[in-house]
C-alpha cells in the first residue's frame, strides 16, 4: 500500500516502542518521516532503519515539553522533508507512585511530556495542516479512561490528552482542513511499560488485577497498524474519535 505517498509524517518519541513502529509502518506505506525523540541515536536509529528499507526519513532530537525545541524540529521537517501532513504524539513517560507522597518535579514532568508535550506537537504543526490539509493521532491510553491505583499523574495526563484531543477536533471542524483523533492503547510490550514496573512502598499489587486483560499485551505493530488507517484517506470520516485497543480493559 502507499496511503501515505508523497506525504510527510512528523512522530514524536519515535526512537522506540509505539512511536518507531509507527515511524516504520507510515514510512512503508510511502511517508517522508521526521523522527523526533529526546535521544538523538535512538532517532538516528529508527531513520536508518527507514534508510535501508528504501525509505526517506531525517532524525531530530526534541524535548517535546520545550516549546522552542519542538517548534526548530517542525521547521526542520519543513526545509528537509516537506510540509507535515501527518502528527503521530507518541512521545510518552510515566510511573507508579502514591499520590500522597509523590514528588511534585514527578507529577510536572509527567504532566509536560504527556499532555503539554502533546499540546505543543500539535501547536507547531497545526498551522501547515490549516494551510495544506492533514490530521493529528494523538496516543492517550486506558489510562486515561479509567482510573487506576498509584497513576494519579499518568491518568491525569493521558485524560488531558483525550480531552485536548477532541477540543481541537471541534475547533476545527468547520474548517473541513483538519482532523484530530485519539488512540487509547492498553497494554503494550514497550520500554515505556517497564518504567510501571516498581511499585511504591506499600501498595497492594493485586490492586492492578484491573489492568490485565487476557489477550495480553499488544503488539506496538498492531497498535501502528490502526494508526496507518485512521491517519489515512480511509479515516476520512473520523474526527473527534478516541479509539480504544485494550484488550476489553474499558469494556
Amino acid at each position: 500500500m502507499d496511503r501515505f505517498k508523497e506525504r510527510v509524517a512528523v512522530i514524536t518519541g519515535a526512537g522506540s516502542g509505539l512511536g518507531r513502529s509507527v515511524a516504520l509502518r507510515l514510512a512503508k506505506e510511502g511517508a517522508a518521516v521526521a523522527c523526533l525523540d529526546m535521544s538523538l541515536p535512538a532517532a538516528e536509529e529508527t531513520a536508518a532503519q527507514i534508510g535501508a528499507a528504501g525509505g526517506k526519513a531525517k532524525a531530530y532530537k526534541v524535548d517535546v515539553s520545550d516549546a522552542p525545541s519542538v517548534g526548530a524540529a517542525v521547521d526542520a521537517t519543513l526545509r528537509d522533508l516537506g510540509v507535515p501532513a501527518v502528527l503521530v504524539t507518541c512521545a510518552g513517560i510515566g510511573k507508579f507512585a502514591n499520590a500522597h507522597d509523590m514528588a511534585v518535579e514527578d507529577w510536572m514532568r509527567i504532566i509536560a511530556v504527556n499532555l503539554t508535550g502533546t499540546y505543543l506537537s500539535c501547536r507547531a504543526v497545526l498551522p501547515h495542516l490549516l494551510e495544506h490539509g492533514g490530521n493529528i493521532i494523538t496516543i492517550a491510553s486506558n489510562a486515561g479512561l479509567m482510573g487506576q491505583p498509584y497513576s494519579a499523574a499518568y491518568c491525569a495526563s493521558k485524560g488531558g490528552v483525550v480531552q485536548l484531543t477532541r477540543a481541537l477536533a471541534d475547533e476545527y471542524l468547520y474548517t473541513k482542513r483538519v482532523r484530530v483523533n485519539c488512540i487509547a492503547p492498553g497494554g503494550m510490550t514497550t520500554p515505556l511499560q517497564t518504567q510501571f514496573h516498581q511499585l511504591p512502598e506499600g501498595a497492594d499489587a493485586t490492586r492492578l488485577g484491573k489492568l490485565r486483560t487476557p489477550w495480553g499485551n499488544a503488539s506496538t505493530d498492531e497498535v501502528a497498524s490502526l494508526v496507518a488507517f485512521v491517519a489515512s484517506d480511509e479515516g476520512r470520516y473520523m474526527t473527534g474519535a478516541i479509539v480504544s485497543m485494550d484488550g476489553g480493559l474499558t469494556i
